[in-house]
């Protein structure tokens, strides 16, 4: 009888336990969601301020009419007081289904994709957060004038050297064989306010020029000298590299789609011609120069890495004419490529540049 007894009483201290944390934790729900009801009201008055900040410096700027900086705040406070009576609704409606079934609500077993107030991506299974990761931790204002655009900046083509007194038809290095590629980035800013046919463009590149020699012949460098001399074997590929840091500086000219809506004013050079003109300056990395040759059977391959008198400062003159981000593109480097030469030459190349 006494053991009776006892797991009577423990049953029921049980049963009792349960109930009271069943009733604890659905209060914590409606607390819980009481305070989000808050957090939606603040963030729909944030957003907001926003809003009527981004049209009254419309407003200073000219672009609209004092009747209709006032038409617009009267939509958009229209439209959050809208928001906010439809969010609470569903708060309301959540907390009341919650303490009528004391807690006890049925729901469907599926799975969702959702974003939270701070950028959160997360899934929902029956309703509760199961995975949650950052998508964006900070929520970006549109801004409604965007002056400056960034690119990805690609190049290639045909790369040699005009040497004093020579034509280009007589330069000593393969027209094909020697080439030259191109990347980095690049910021693109229009230069007037309400017209965007001047752009100022700056950046940074990395540039490999490349040389191949014609004939078996290879650079020596001869103390302040680099000459080009016979090799002793037979040469399957000789080719001379400059691999240069440069910060490239261009104004460009073109026309361009004016894109204007009540949030935002873009300028879109997109399918439009363009003409760019400027230079570069920066320095020489490294230069390189790369064989491949038959000795007594055995195939070489020599990776030499020198000096070769080539000029620490490079700086030179470019320009590029297309449409859209397809462009022919040239560029000329006025310093020498080799220091203190009796005989000045200077690297030019000529491909296609890509804005990406």
């Amino acid at each position: 009888m006494k053991t009776i007894a006892f797991y009577s009483t423990i049953l029921v201290l049980f049963l009792g336990s349960v109930a009271a944390f069943g009733q604890e934790d659905y209060q914590q729900k409606i607390e819980a969601l009481k305070l989000e009801k808050e957090r939606i009201i603040d963030q729909e008055k944030e957003a907001l301020k926003l809003e009527v900040r981004d049209i009254n410096q419309r407003l200073d700027n000219g672009d609209i009419t004092e009747n209709e900086a006032r038409v617009l705040k009267e939509e958009v406070a229209k439209q959050r007081a809208l928001n906010i009576e439809n969010r609470v609704a569903i708060i309301d409606n959540r907390i009341a289904l919650l303490e009528r079934n004391k807690g006890e609500v049925l729901t469907l077993a599926e799975t969702d994709t959702i974003y939270d107030d701070w950028g959160r991506l997360g899934i929902l299974i029956d309703g509760k957060p199961i995975i949650s990761f950052r998508r964006n931790p900070r929520k970006r204002e549109i801004k409604y004038d965007r002056r400056t655009y960034s690119d990805f900046v690609m190049a290639v083509g045909l790369n040699n050297a005009l040497i004093e007194g020579q034509s280009l038809n007589d330069t000593p290095y393969k027209v094909g064989g020697s080439r030259f590629f191109e990347m980095g980035w690049q910021w693109r800013t229009r230069v007037f306010k309400n017209s965007n046919w001047l752009r100022f463009n700056y950046g940074f590149s990395f540039q490999f020029n490349g040389l191949k020699p014609d004939g078996n012949r290879i650079f020596v460098q001869e103390g302040n000298q680099t000459v080009l001399e016979e090799f002793e074997f037979d040469l399957d590929k000789s080719k001379f590299r400059m691999d240069n840091l440069v910060f490239p500086v261009h104004f460009e000219v073109g026309p361009s789609r004016l894109r204007k809506t009540e949030r935002s004013m873009r300028y879109s050079i997109r399918d439009q011609f363009r003409l760019g003109f400027g230079g570069y300056g920066g320095f020489n990395l490294g230069t390189r120069q790369k064989l491949k040759y038959n000795r007594d059977g055995e195939n070489v391959k020599d990776k030499l890495k020198r000096d070769y008198n080539s000029s620490d400062l490079i700086y030179g003159v470019s320009g590029y004419m297309g449409f859209d981000g397809v462009l022919l593109y040239i560029k000329y480097d006025l310093n020498p490529i080799f220091k203190d030469a009796e005989i000045k030459q200077n690297n030019i190349s000529l491909g296609l540049r890509f804005d990406i």
